[in-house]
């Protein structure tokens, strides 16, 4: 039996999340009983589970000393699988407001049972399709009256700021984000604002002054003694006022920049026919149906129009890729509103989250975190060759390797779409063409069925990985 630590939960000492043939344990240390003791009596993980708030668990006490011997375990929780575990910088603009969401409704929740959350990580909340979940049991801990709320930092790094800088000046945050795991910086953030940003009530409080105090506090000494200061007047009625203040505000907040952007609406805009469209989604039907991939990885997914075709084929769970912020959007909120399991997000693929944070995988990359059963990559290709200059056989050879099954589609250079790209540069492309790259493809797999879409020559392949 193995039994491997998750790299993300070193850090706390209250327990840690494990991996055990396939299995997910959560320990509770001896040391964080009491608390966890605490608030599981008041029955707060119950309502927040059965709300669909917190990820589900069940004790499994009767296995520590067969799996934990005399490591000082006095609980041990076993919690869901996820099926893709996201990280924060790569979550659309509305995916990260939702979780911030959450987190404000888990404290409310919290203190209304006499209990507080310790931090503000937004690395404790995961997304099931589009619909955001608490994942860190041991967060919660007795709440000590008048107590400052000492994450107030942390939940603005994390969720505010990032949010902010696409509210206010129309900036993804997944870059920077990225860059600087926990977040964005306040005193970083606060050079950003003009004079009329201070005119704002909250910006004023959440982040001018926030960043002022902090950065007036003379080493942590000065820091804690605020925080001494400060906590006696702040009753639980006041914290509770400013997380719903709080909360009412980044409701509001929408992307400055809400233009439609290109492939936001690849739908409408795109050089298909309609009885090509047709033939498309039959395809892709036909694939789901015949393969029946519970778990699909959509390269490219725009506003998901193929990811809820293989929904509706009979996939049980999509994850959708792009780069396009107005794509990942469009299918975030269609996810949403129409209830599709499609958790969608952002990915440059050619530039793909890499392993990061402590030892290089505290934060696993993107092959790291689990595999696909069957993927779609259509009209993708291309813009991998052409506009990124990465070889053919390379991309079909990463491709195949993430998952057994997949869909791809060919475009042509004939194709308008193509000579967009080419337009504007020399065509040193010579090897691009559908037999190079059927060609290639049956080195490494069998090419199951193939579709020709337009008269230029795009086409579908559906393919099957060899056995290596």
């Amino acid at each position: 039996m193995t039994v491997d630590r998750i790299h993300g939960s070193f850090r706390d000492p209250s327990g840690g999340v494990y991996s055990v043939n396939g299995r997910i344990l959560r320990t509770v240390t001896e040391t964080y009983a009491h608390q966890f003791h605490f608030v599981h009596r008041t029955g707060l993980l119950d309502r927040l589970r059965a709300r669909g708030w917190l990820l589900p668990y069940e004790f499994v006490d009767d296995e520590i000393s067969s799996l934990f011997p005399g490591q000082g375990i006095e609980h041990l929780l076993e919690v869901p699988r996820l099926l893709f575990v996201s990280h924060p910088y790569e979550w659309p603009f509305s995916a990260l407001k939702s979780a911030a969401l959450l987190h404000l409704d888990v404290q409310v929740s919290a203190l209304e049972a006499g209990v507080t959350l310790s931090d503000a990580s937004a690395y404790n909340v995961q997304f099931q399709g589009p619909i955001p979940v608490f994942i860190d049991h041991l967060s919660f801990r007795r709440y000590e009256p008048g107590e400052i709320w000492t994450a107030h930092r942390q939940f603005c790094e994390q969720f505010l700021l990032p949010l902010l800088l696409r509210a206010l000046f129309g900036i993804s945050h997944n870059a920077w984000y990225r860059g600087n795991l926990e977040g964005i910086p306040l005193e970083d953030f606060r050079r950003l604002l003009k004079w009329q940003h201070c005119l704002d009530s909250n910006l004023l409080k959440h982040v001018v002054l926030h960043a002022w105090l902090h950065q007036n506090s003379k080493g942590l000494e000065g820091e804690f003694s605020a925080v001494r200061n400060v906590s006696s007047a702040l009753p639980v009625a006041a914290f509770r006022r400013l997380l719903i203040g709080l909360r009412a505000w980044i409701q509001k907040l929408t992307p400055a920049d809400s233009a439609m952007s290109t492939w936001q609406d690849y739908a409408r805009t795109n050089s298909y026919r309609t009885d090509e469209v047709h033939i498309k989604r039959r395809f892709v039907h036909e694939f789901v149906e015949t393969e029946r991939p519970k778990h699909l990885w959509d390269l490219g997914c725009n506003a998901g129009d193929y990811a809820k075709v293989a929904l509706e084929a009979g996939a049980s769970h999509v994850i959708g890729f792009d780069s396009d912020q107005g794509a990942l959007e469009a299918c975030f909120v269609r996810a949403v509103d129409e209830r599709l399991a499609i958790q969608p997000v952002f990915l440059d693929i050619a530039n793909p989250s890499p392993n990061q944070g402590w030892q290089e995988s505290e934060r696993p990359g993107l092959r790291g975190r689990g595999h696909a059963d069957a993927v779609l990559a259509l009209a993708l290709i291309h813009h991998l060759v052409i506009a990124k200059n990465i070889p053919l056989d390379q991309v079909l050879d990463w491709l195949i390797s993430l998952a057994p099954l997949g869909i791809l589609e060919f475009i042509p250079k004939a194709d308008p779409m193509v000579q967009r790209l080419l337009s504007l540069r020399e065509d040193i492309f010579s090897s691009y063409s559908l037999e190079t790259c059927l060609a290639h493809l049956e080195t490494k797999a069998r090419i199951v069925k193939t579709c020709h879409l337009s008269s230029q020559g795009r086409t579908l392949v559906w393919y099957e990985r060899r056995n290596q």
